[in-house]
């Protein structure tokens, strides 16, 4: 008998109620993990081509090999899973605010939990992504660094995010980049244009990469994209 619903976790955080729940999909024909931040949808293995893209980029986009890449946000997973299909990576350090949600993968509550924990190149700190980016030490820098967070640059799960996105946030953001590095931010929303020329002024190179899917719930197609800059 296939059980059509089921709550793996529920915590208080500091964001609010967050819940991790598997359920059978009919029109999909297989189970789907989502999490549910307050009563939104916060993440679901219904949708994870865009964050599979968001790692795959961001690798494809940096020069040389041994290559050091830091994401901010672990979520679901599928970005680091992307980082980690690289053998041109050699480290991955994983900056998650929500202790909850790096514990799901400690305990291998999500499909491909035990894979990406199992890697030796994988390494998670619980931090604020946006904090360290003001804050810590900027010998500690990366060959891409990847972002996966806030709905969109002017859509944030949190107010205190809401600088990162401006010149000086990412100027300071950009300390933590090698000479040559990327940065790589995963939007909810199309292109757009105010925040690409904010990027213009800190990168040399930036771009909008528009990552479209199959959407089953509608029967036609979505989109996400991928903000890109050198």
């Amino acid at each position: 008998m296939v059980t059509r619903f089921e709550e793996l976790d529920w915590q208080q955080t500091p964001m609010g109620e967050l819940t991790l729940r598997r359920r059978f999909d009919p029109v999909l024909n297989k189970d789907v993990w989502e999490a549910i931040l307050h009563d939104e949808h916060l993440m679901s293995t219904h949708f994870t081509a865009a964050e599979i893209e968001l790692g795959r980029l961001g690798v494809e986009c940096a020069t040389g090999d041994n290559l050091d890449v830091m994401v901010g946000g672990l979520g679901l997973g599928y970005t680091a899973q992307a980082v980690l299909a690289s053998n041109r990576v050699h480290s991955l350090m994983v900056i998650e605010a929500i202790d909850q949600v790096a514990q799901w993968h400690t305990r291998h509550l999500l499909p491909i939990s035990e894979e990406i924990m199992s890697d030796p190149r994988m390494n998670v700190e619980v931090a604020d992504f946006f904090a360290l980016m003001r804050h810590d030490d900027a010998e500690r820098v990366f060959d891409a660094i990847l972002v996966d967070i806030d709905h969109t640059p002017s859509h944030h799960l949190h107010p205190s995010h809401g600088p990162f996105y401006s010149e000086s946030g990412l100027k300071e953001m950009a300390r933590h980049l090698k000479p040559g590095g990327v940065f790589a931010l995963w939007s909810d929303d199309p292109p757009d244009e105010g925040f690409l020329a904010v990027l213009d002024t800190v990168f040399t190179q930036v771009s909008g990469e528009v990552v479209v899917f199959d959407n089953p719930l509608t029967g036609g197609q979505s989109s996400n994209t991928i903000y890109l800059a050198h």
